[in-house]
């Protein structure tokens, strides 16, 4: 099977989900390569997805245009020739910019939000959460490829393979239409306090059960720090303004993976879970015990977290 990946950079490096998503496709297919459309340094990304299995790194020069209106154009060209069984994307904007026009061009569906991936007698099976992650299900692609596929990031563990640098091939512009007349004039970096959410080893988020915005910063953001740790919150807390939608995990959020997640006031919608089941250990402090957050946590405090949190707190400076 050959597998292509849309690979993405952030500050000049392959970000994490793209790393993710080339460890999947070293599992299902025995041919990898990725497509860049961006300007960063091309021989560093050719080292990054090398060491992660493709064997081939394809360049595509976005010029002043969005990366997803000249990418589709491209990718459509060098399939017709490349005959991908699959591609795969990361649920970020410009992956689903990319792979929704590709979509487009090509005639082909688009499966996405995806979580798992495998081959299982020889065709492709899909997993994704449908009726807002409340139901599981397993999709099978039975006709040609290429299968079109938009994945969720942290639903893969990224592991190198030890490869050498991708060999970088550079692809012909395409045209892409009006859509390419769409130019980028300025780029605007969201201010950000601490490790980023997707990538920190320490997540502590809070809920609704904190009780008011205001209690946010010493109980939420104060663990966090003492614990070197990002902060977040539940859909319910950015619906009510009390925090900016950056920090929203869960379905419609962020999906995190950390070391250790620690869940504060948050009852445990299903939307919420499907952003941060799979964190190496849960620990949940809410004073109902029948939340469902329980369900997944592998530690479980049943407590009031206004008595909770601060004596965890007032222990961990003991502490330093």
């Amino acid at each position: 099977m050959k597998v292509w990946v849309y690979a993405e950079e952030t500050d000049g490096k392959v970000n994490s989900a793209t790393l993710e998503l080339l460890t999947k496709a070293r599992e299902i297919g025995s041919e990898v390569e990725a497509i860049y459309a961006g300007k960063g340094d091309t021989a560093a990304i050719a080292a990054s997805v090398g060491a992660y299995g493709a064997t081939k790194l394809n360049v595509i020069d976005p010029g002043d245009g969005l990366p997803g209106q000249v990418a589709a154009a491209a990718i459509a060209q060098l399939a017709a020739s490349g005959n991908p069984d699959v591609i795969l994307f990361s649920q970020s904007y410009d992956g689903r910019d990319a792979v929704a026009r590709l979509s487009v061009k090509l005639d082909r569906p688009v499966l996405t939000n995806g979580m798992s991936l495998a081959v299982d007698g020889g065709a492709l099976t899909f997993g994704t959460a449908i009726f807002g992650g409340v139901t599981l299900v397993d999709a099978k692609f039975t006709s040609g490829g290429p299968a079109l596929i938009a994945v969720r990031p942290k639903s893969f563990a990224a592991e190198e393979s030890g490869g050498g640098p991708a060999e970088v091939t550079n692809v012909p512009a395409a045209d892409a239409g009006r859509a390419a007349e769409a130019k980028v004039l300025a780029r605007h970096v969201e201010e950000q306090q601490g490790p980023k959410l997707e990538e920190a080893s320490v997540v502590v988020s809070g809920g609704r059960g904190i009780g008011a915005a205001e209690n946010y910063g010493p109980l939420v953001e104060e663990l966090a720090k003492l614990l070197k740790g990002a902060w977040g919150a539940s859909r319910a807390i950015v619906d009510a303004g009390w925090v900016p939608y950056a920090l929203q995990v869960g379905q419609t959020g962020k999906t995190v993976k950390p070391k250790v997640y620690v869940a504060l006031g948050i009852s445990g919608a299903t939307q919420h879970l499907v952003g941060m089941k799979n964190s190496d250990n849960i620990i949940a402090v809410n004073k109902d015990g029948e939340a469902p957050i329980f369900s997944v946590a592998d530690l479980g405090i049943v407590g009031d977290v206004h008595k909770v949190v601060p004596a965890l707190i007032d222990l961990l400076k003991a502490k330093q």
